[in-house]
């Protein structure tokens, strides 16, 4: 019942946030707009709400096949990017870089310490 209760608050979150952005004309994704208000809830409770993180964890193992949609899109338009390649190739490496770099520090930050010293303690022969 978690589980079920947990996809029903992010899909509520991903209506309102399609709802919001309809309704002000906003220049943003309408999944990207749930996930910010989303963020914005679980910042003003605090804490996680248990539902959600376990409909969250379901998702991860399925993560590639929610991108890929995005991925084949491409190939419909590709002609658009003909004379563009150096900026798109520009954007993908630094905007890798940065979600690495973001990713390394939320980890270090949130990582409970008796779980970042059993890993450093591992990583020593």
């Amino acid at each position: 019942m978690k589980l079920l209760r947990g996809f029903l608050w992010l899909l509520g979150f991903q209506l309102l946030g399609h709802a919001i952005v309809e309704l002000l004309t906003l220049p943003v994704s309408h999944v990207m707009a749930g996930l910010l208000l989303l963020l914005a809830w679980l910042l003003a409770k605090r804490r996680l709400n248990e539902s959600v993180a376990t409909a969250s964890q379901a998702l991860i193992p399925l993560l590639a096949m929610l991108i890929m949609p995005g991925v084949v899109g491409v190939f419909f338009v590709i002609d658009e990017f003909a004379g563009q390649w150096t900026a798109i190739m520009a954007a993908l490496g630094v905007g890798t870089f940065l979600s690495v770099l973001t990713t390394l520090w939320l980890m270090r930050r949130f990582m409970p310490q008796e779980a970042a010293g059993a890993e450093e303690r591992e990583r020593k022969p």
